[in-house]
């Protein structure tokens, strides 16, 4: 470990996904009005997300994040059971924080916890496939084709499967609905990886610099 540049690339790359994703799972039960749709806070962090995502398809291919992607459900799956037992023990009368304010902010249902982790591994799956598609199609040129197509594809689905798992399923959210804040999540999504484009490439222009170092 650690014996070249890329290996530290790989593990700083490999937090910065992580931690955004695990955020992402605990801020996502807050809903926030998006003109008359409504759509989880959740979507913050993603713009991270998307981009580490590219970089490590670039740098260390499908099973890079094929295997990171598996191992953060997996701690995403480790968070919620931690917040479970957390939640079960009472607080101290001199808390600041009451077990009833707590668990209204962690105690997310099933649902959401399994509608998060099922829409997470689809589309992070979707995504490494249809990259490596336009990748073996492009070669080294466009990568703002792979990058944003990948996401645009990738994000269509979770946005449906974690809204429909969480809220259609249940019946907390009519049909009408889910159509209208699965979409407006999808385009708010959307209109990011648009506008992270010029990351990703600013992103490549720095590893590369690094990494060119190992051969000095």
């Amino acid at each position: 470990m650690f014996h070249s540049r890329k290996d530290t690339v790989y593990v700083v790359l490999a937090g910065i996904f992580i931690t955004n994703a695990v955020v992402a799972e605990l801020i996502g039960g807050k809903l926030i009005d998006v003109g008359p749709a409504v759509m989880s806070i959740g979507i913050l962090p993603w713009p991270v997300v998307f981009v580490s995502t590219d970089l490590i398809n670039e740098y260390f291919g499908e099973k890079g994040v094929r295997k990171l992607s598996i191992i953060t459900a997996c701690l995403i799956a480790y968070t919620f059971i931690v917040l479970f037992f957390a939640m079960k023990i009472p607080s101290t009368g001199i808390s600041t924080v009451t077990s009833a304010q707590f668990n209204a902010v962690f105690g997310q249902s099933q649902l959401i916890i399994v509608g998060s982790i099922t829409a997470f591994l689809i589309s992070q799956l979707i995504d490494v496939s249809i990259f490596h598609f336009f990748k073996r199609k492009t070669g080294h040129k466009m990568i703002w084709l792979r990058s944003t197509g990948s996401t645009v594809i990738s994000q269509l689905f979770d946005s449906f499967i974690v809204l429909g798992i969480a809220f259609w399923v249940p019946g907390i959210m009519d049909t009408q609905t889910f159509f209208l804040s699965a979409m407006t999540g999808y385009s708010v999504k959307l209109a990011i990886a648009v506008l992270m484009t010029p990351m990703i490439y600013l992103g490549h222009n720095l590893i590369d610099k690094y990494i060119a170092k190992d051969g000095k």
